[in-house]
């Protein structure tokens, strides 16, 4: 992957920074400290990266080929990408983005997620977000899937489409779960897939996977609806 302290990120950075205004309090690099963003670019450049061999399907790392439970439990999306290992100052900054309100952090992980989709070239005419029920999202006030969709969008020129997948169970976190098996059933019916979603390559986006289950049944839903191709982009591998 090309050098991530691109333009790209320069112009998420200062971004943030003009978002931070709003807080009561500065935003500081999670990696180094300096003030002005949640992640500098030169610390950007120095995040865990997923680098080869990994799954081609649930990109599981040191996997050539396919990893065991994609063979055992084959599943309908074309694969799953991710430019980062979930550690470090990303695991803080996905962690603040999504359980304490720091949407400011949104432009630089889209922009780092907008740098790698760019670099890898992945089909897909349409981002979808995955979705949150709807109670959720209430009690959330976004969704942060939708924030890094809608800025990776943005800096792509790649149009977000929200109407194509909703969420109509309110399932318990996957965090939760203390195995595949326990992932795959959580997840199992929980989605419906638009008819608009029909002869459309789709990319969905979400923060972190662990095991893919999740974005296994948005495929699945997708497919079923007549989607033509469904990929998965995430910004970091939980191993």
């Amino acid at each position: 992957m090309p050098e991530l302290a691109s333009s790209r990120i320069r112009t998420a950075v200062k971004d943030t920074a003009r978002a931070a205004l709003n807080l009561l309090f500065p935003i500081n690099c999670l990696g180094c400290g300096k003030e002005g963003s949640v992640i500098c670019v030169q610390c950007a450049g120095n995040l865990p990266r997923l680098e080869r061999p990994y799954c081609d399907i649930c990109a599981q790392p040191g996997i050539d080929g396919q990893c065991e439970p994609c063979l055992e439990h084959p599943n309908e999306i074309d694969g799953i990408r991710a430019p980062y290992l979930f550690d470090g100052p990303l695991r803080e900054a996905v962690h603040r983005l999504k359980y304490r309100g720091w949407k400011a952090a949104a432009p630089v992980l889209g922009g780092l997620m907008a740098d790698y989709l760019e670099d890898r070239k992945i089909p897909g005419q349409a981002l979808v977000p995955v979705p949150l029920h709807p109670r959720r999202l209430r009690g959330r006030g976004y969704n942060q899937s939708h924030l890094l969709a809608k800025e990776t969008g943005k800096m792509l020129d790649i149009p977000v489409r929200q109407d194509l997948l909703v969420r109509t169970k309110d399932s318990p976190p996957q965090v939760e779960s203390t195995s595949s098996e326990e992932r795959r059933a959580n997840v199992a019916g929980i989605f419906q897939a638009s008819p608009e979603a029909r002869g459309t390559s789709v990319i969905l986006v979400d923060d972190v996977t662990t095991t893919g289950s999740t974005l296994f049944a948005c495929a699945e839903t997708l497919k079923d609806a007549g989607a033509e191709s469904v990929w998965g982009l995430v910004l970091a591998m939980d191993s």
